[in-house]
């Protein structure tokens, strides 16, 4: 399986048990702290989440697939190169892993096609694919399959390849033999931790979504708090700094498939040129894109954040090109993006 995986572009194929009951109070101690903010499936859900065989009656085992995407032409010092990103503050930037394709469509399709090459080898058997997109504990199962482990930033880490990877998941309802699990190697590092711009570790392991910057400029749908707009910098989609800081990204590897290339626009663009984008713009730039699933009006909200931001540190030339960019939105049909370049504006008064 693991030929046929690699042969699809997967890193790595792994199986899992399905008794997950032990990860069923840390779930539940999660969500009743509220730190799923306005993710209200993750608690629609609930225990779901740790009950495969629940989601998908029937489901014996778990059939779990890791696949990179650091762009093929990222360059050796890539982590360096996107620190740098962040020191610009009039550049956009977007998360690595949104610059390509959207890792659902690429991933889904894989693992159909995973699931069909077993079926040839041994016949019809029941069985759906998942790929963040379905209440399933993704990255308890891939390091229960040994696929790496729980890193103290959440995400799964392998020492190998780092955390720059997607998952993805076949439930089957064949009793597979399960992977060895791998010993955990974070050790006294808390890096990752430390380096949060918003602080939304809690602890070791533990998220506050509510405080992180992926959730902010994706998963919230409302106004960003106020004390947090300041900590966003020019981050207008999704976040990399605990993976960026990690010591085991310095193995990342280089995605198998061109499907995750960086697209042109979407990377060391100006933020008045993203902002200028009207909705068919929008939708034309981003289309396949992950992006495109926020919308227009939660693009520009984001834009307008890092907008202001960028006043702060602007050099002169540059802060007038923001302010009039944001003037042409200020009369914006959204009370939500009319409030955020309200915001942006008064920090250039």
């Amino acid at each position: 399986m693991q030929a046929w995986g690699r042969e699809l572009g997967f890193s790595q194929i792994g199986v899992a048990g399905v008794d997950l009951s032990s990860s069923e109070p840390g779930l539940s101690a999660w969500l009743a702290q509220g730190f799923h903010g306005d993710m209200a499936y993750m608690a629609a859900h609930g225990l779901k989440r740790a009950r495969p065989a629940e989601l998908l009656p029937g489901t014996l085992s778990v059939i779990t697939a890791r696949m990179d995407y650091l762009p093929q032409q990222a360059p050796a010092d890539w982590q360096r190169v996107e620190w740098a990103r962040l020191e610009r503050p009039t550049e956009g930037v977007v998360s690595v892993y949104a610059r390509g394709r959207d890792y659902h469509k690429v991933l889904r399709s894989r693992l159909q096609q995973l699931s069909e090459r077993i079926a040839r080898e041994i016949g019809p058997f029941g069985h759906r694919v998942f790929t963040d997109s379905a209440p399933v504990l993704e990255a308890e199962l891939a390091s229960r399959s040994g696929q790496g482990w729980r890193g103290k930033n959440t995400l799964l880490l392998n020492r190998e390849a780092g955390s720059m990877f997607f998952l993805g998941e076949i439930f089957v309802d064949l009793a597979l033999p399960p992977s060895t699990p791998v010993t955990e190697h974070c050790g006294s590092c808390q890096a990752c931790l430390d380096v949060c711009p918003t602080q939304a570790f809690t602890a070791a392991h533990q998220l506050d979504a509510r405080r992180c910057i992926s959730y902010l400029t994706i998963e919230h749908a409302g106004a960003i708090p106020l004390e947090l707009r300041p900590l966003m910098g020019n981050r207008i989609y999704g976040c990399d700094d605990c993976q960026l800081i990690c010591p085991w990204n310095k193995f990342a590897q280089r995605s198998a498939l061109p499907d995750f290339d960086e697209r042109q626009g979407l990377s060391g663009q100006q933020l008045a040129t993203l902002f200028s984008w009207t909705e068919a713009e929008f939708l034309r730039f981003t289309e396949g894109s992950p992006i495109r699933r926020i919308g227009h009006e939660r693009w520009l909200r984001n834009i307008a954040v890092a907008m202001g931001n960028a006043l702060h540190a602007a050099a002169p030339v540059r802060e007038e090109a923001l302010v009039q960019a944001l003037q042409l939105r200020a009369e914006h049909p959204s009370a939500l993006v009319r409030e955020h370049v309200a915001w942006a504006l008064a920090l250039a008064s």
